[in-house]
């Protein structure tokens, strides 16, 4: 980054998924735009560079918000690999409640990563894309953008306390004096 340089990070968390009532994580589902409205948020991140997660419901996602631009990939962006979880119904996955938030960062799933290690998977790459300066639209996934709250709070455990909805956007100023948070969960009707 330029001496002085800001980057506003627009994290949005891509559509909501055909998934069954099952964890998705890493399975490589389709978006489901019925019943959504995209034209207020693109409105909202129109100009900016556009880098999504390789995810399928992420690229339809940048798709459906900048028809007609394709956006960066980086597959650094995934979702947190949730191993043997993957795929279940929510009705079978544990019930982890009883864990603080910084336990709950370092549980790894059977086979998985732990929101931890998400985190340290993400962070080059939002590093990389907070030194470009300007303005910058994400489309991900709830986890990559906890990760970028843990990143701008300095408190991994922490981020996973933020709600994260779908098409939503978390907006985040990345400059020489460190990052802050302007908004997060931003839903437009």
């Amino acid at each position: 980054m330029a001496p002085g340089a800001v980057t506003e990070l627009l994290m949005i968390r891509h559509a909501p998924v055909v998934a069954d009532g099952r964890l998705a994580g890493r399975r490589d589902v389709a978006a489901d735009f019925s019943g959504v409205s995209v034209a207020g948020l693109a409105a909202e991140i129109a100009g900016a560079a556009l880098v999504a997660s390789p995810a399928r419901r992420c690229f339809e996602t940048a798709a459906a918000l900048c028809p007609g631009l394709t956006p960066e990939t980086d597959p650094r962006l995934w979702e947190q690999d949730f191993g043997a979880w993957e795929g279940l119904p929510f009705a079978e996955l544990p019930d982890l409640g009883a864990l603080s938030g910084a336990e709950l960062a370092a549980h790894c799933p059977p086979q998985g990563e732990s929101f931890a290690d998400l985190c340290t998977r993400v962070r080059p790459s939002l590093e990389a894309l907070a030194a470009r300066g300007g303005r910058v639209a994400v489309v991900a996934h709830a986890g990559v953008v906890r990760a970028a709250l843990a990143r701008a709070t300095g408190d991994v455990g922490g981020a996973l306390a933020f709600q994260v909805a779908p098409l939503s956007l978390t907006r985040i100023i990345a400059g020489p004096g460190g990052w802050s948070i302007v908004c997060v969960n931003r839903v437009f009707t």
